[in-house]
């Protein structure tokens, strides 16, 4: 793989700030022994977002069991998962006194249920310690495993998010052990209907990197394919190469482009668009709330070269 790397443009420069809430968050991450996706992914907002003192939690160990080839996270054979930690995750989100707590992990297809137990006990463990905190948690996609699914939204979580990442041409490169339709796809209007059946405020959210080498109509049929599927809320951001291991971004897109997609995604009806170079999953995540905007309604969205 290429180590060359495309220089990064003026607007993704971004300002440090290792203040006294950016420390005492780390040091409480650190003594709970707990992981942060801020951490393992290198996530570029890490400043701004635990200055806020705001954090994604990042459950089921520090080690997934797939070779992804756009992240930082390691791989290979995974420790146990800690009966500790639901509760841990609990007590930080108490100690931060979230009103808005996001929790992702790692790929479990170790386990026969993707972990989803473990993932559905630690939504009660903050539920129980932290009655009046929305849980947001961005999910793997069990393999297509539709009891999995099922385990999670018991749970009830107010948010269940599952990235796309890409458009499914570049799947065999960027997600190899993933699918698109049959379990990506699937899953998130498989959320949507459950949600709509049983009549609760749960919205669904995806998110795509973009520089991986799509076609910006590529990316805006995902767009389509994503609000077919019911999900409520989008975010779309610049992929950045976390290691020289990893996949080289491809180009870089400019945060008019960016505008743009944000402006097309909010016509095609998603409730919320979060669209920047910046941009990750969590990213403004507490301001996206089921009361702060109307549902939309669900509209058949015309394919290219679809009959009229």
């Amino acid at each position: 793989m290429t180590t060359n790397r495309l220089p990064k443009p003026e607007w993704l420069k971004i300002r440090l700030n290792m203040g006294d809430d950016f420390l005492e968050v780390r040091r409480m991450v650190e003594d709970l022994t707990l992981h942060t996706v801020c951490q393992e992914a290198r996530c570029p907002n890490i400043y701004e977002c635990w200055t806020n003192r705001t954090a994604t939690f990042m459950i089921a160990g520090d080690v997934c069991t797939r070779r992804c080839g756009f992240c930082a996270v390691s791989k290979g054979e995974p420790k146990p998962l800690d009966p500790r930690e639901p509760m841990n995750v609990a007590s930080a989100v108490s100690k931060l006194n979230l009103q808005h707590a996001v929790i992702t992990g790692v790929n479990r297809d170790d386990h026969g249920d993707g972990g989803a137990a473990h993932w559905a006990e630690t939504i009660r463990a903050v539920r129980e310690v932290n009655p009046h905190c929305k849980v947001e948690v961005l999910i793997p996609d069990f393999e297509g495993n539709d009891e999995a699914l099922d385990i999670v939204l018991d749970a009830r979580p107010d948010v269940l998010n599952h990235n796309t990442e890409t458009v499914p041409r570049l799947y065999h490169r960027v997600r190899p052990h993933a699918r698109y339709a049959e379990w990506t796809l699937r899953l998130l209007g498989r959320a949507a209907l459950r949600r709509d059946q049983e009549q609760r405020g749960m919205l669904t959210k995806s998110g795509i990197m973009v520089g991986l080498g799509e076609t910006t109509e590529e990316i805006i049929q995902t767009m389509r394919d994503l609000r077919e599927a019911d999900v409520d809320i989008l975010t779309v951001g610049q992929y950045l190469q976390p290691a020289a291991r990893r996949l080289p971004v491809e180009r870089y897109y400019t945060p008019e482009e960016f505008a743009e997609f944000k402006r097309l995604g909010l016509e095609m009806g998603f409730r919320y668009v979060e669209s920047g170079p910046l941009v990750r999953s969590s990213y403004h995540a507490h301001e996206h709330k089921p009361e702060n905007a109307p549902r939309p309604t669900l509209i058949q969205i015309e394919r290219p070269g679809q009959a009229a």
